[in-house]
């Protein structure tokens, strides 16, 4: 960081000297902070919000990871669990001291000697406020620094399942080694998992970007996270999903009316998301559905092609880049007083549970719904 930079912070910090002398010493409204422990391994597509702070998110992430252990030695080696329970003195033996471990964690981020929340974002906002480094946090920086958090949360989730898979150890993934989830295993031939055609073959070679047979760690992270590949033939692959999953009439395409009862919802909530716009009723949304479906419709024939799905399918397959900008809008519309569209650390210094408003829970509630982030 260079001199200017250097000076603009400790300015930043006498501001934030003087705004802590005359703040009262308690907030008004005590707001507990929680650790999540509803990470859902059976459903790939659900999402939820990062950790805006990188202290929470590796105690998320131990967390997850015990969970993760249990979840996996359970449902693909009972064997061995029913071993690692009789060799416990006593049910629950193994699972007190992870409690023990929660409890401790989530104490932890609610002693405001040990983590104060003001103190945590006076250390992040130098490591956010980066292009340029000016004194504010604007859009694009809040969404870079989600996606930071996001990417490596993801990809942590990827060399998990690499160790799992991976089975003569060789840093690569063949098909012959990868075990499917027990959710699709388990499917019966009339579920949505026995048709369609994730974790099978056809995934699997096209994520295969190299076509050497295996896939390596980048290649395995986009073969688990499709919709944040960059590899073409794995969104051609994503799209021929979406018509195999709407094609009600088993034609091998989309007509119109399979496109508005399904793909158009996706396509609406996206740009409704992305403009904080509402729904319209469903006859409103008819002719702008047909708009789009002819526009998609390249060779006029009234019926969409996988490949004429391509121009959408970051709309039906939203990436992490999406959930970043959508997390950072929202920060930004709650803490930007003075409405510039972008945060001094004065504004964020006002709002700290603004930036932990994924995990915290006010003192006279039971829950937070966080549903605003999705």
């Amino acid at each position: 960081m260079g001199k200017t930079s250097a000076i603009l912070y400790v300015s930043l910090f006498l501001i934030f000297l003087m705004l802590l002398s005359h703040s009262p010493k308690k907030p008004s409204t005590h707001r507990r902070l929680k650790l999540r422990t509803n990470f859902n391994f059976n459903n790939p597509h659900h999402h939820d919000p990062i950790p805006f702070d990188p202290v929470v998110t590796q105690m998320e992430r131990r967390l997850e990871d015990r969970r993760w252990e249990h979840h996996y030695i359970t449902h693909s080696h009972p064997d061995a669990a029913n071993d690692t329970l009789s060799a416990q003195a006593a049910p629950g033996h193994e699972s007190q001291p992870e409690w023990e471990d929660f409890v401790e964690a989530e104490d932890y981020l609610n002693d405001e000697e040990k983590f104060n929340v003001t103190s945590r974002l006076l250390q992040l906002f130098p490591k956010i406020d980066v292009a340029p480094v000016d004194g504010f946090v604007t859009e694009n920086e809040l969404t870079d620094w989600n996606l930071n958090q996001a990417e490596k949360e993801v990809m942590h989730r990827t060399e998990r399942e690499m160790d799992v898979h991976d089975k003569n150890h060789d840093g690569f993934i063949s098909f012959s080694e990868y075990d499917p989830p027990s959710w699709a295993v388990s499917s019966d031939s009339s579920s949505f998992a026995h048709d369609m055609g994730w974790w099978k073959e056809e995934h699997f070679n096209a994520s295969d970007a190299d076509g050497d047979g295996l896939l390596n760690i980048t290649e395995f992270n986009d073969f688990l996270h499709p919709a944040d590949s960059k590899n073409p033939e794995l969104l051609k692959w994503l799209c021929k999903e979406e018509v195999r999953e709407r094609d009600t009439d088993k034609d091998e395409k989309v007509n119109f009316k399979e496109f508005f009862h399904g793909l158009f919802d996706l396509v609406r909530n996206y740009d409704e998301e992305a403009h904080n716009t509402s729904h319209s009723s469903e006859d409103s949304m008819e002719a702008p559905a047909k708009v789009l479906f002819a526009q998609l419709d390249k060779n006029n024939d009234g019926f969409l092609s996988d490949e004429e799905l391509l121009p959408i399918i970051e709309k039906l397959h939203p990436s992490e880049h999406y959930y970043a900008k959508q997390q950072a809008d929202y920060i930004i519309s709650q803490a930007d007083g003075d409405k510039d569209g972008k945060l001094s650390l004065a504004e964020m210094l006002e709002n700290p549970y603004v930036f932990y408003s994924a995990i915290f829970t006010e003192e006279e509630e039971e829950e937070y719904d966080h549903d605003e982030f999705r």
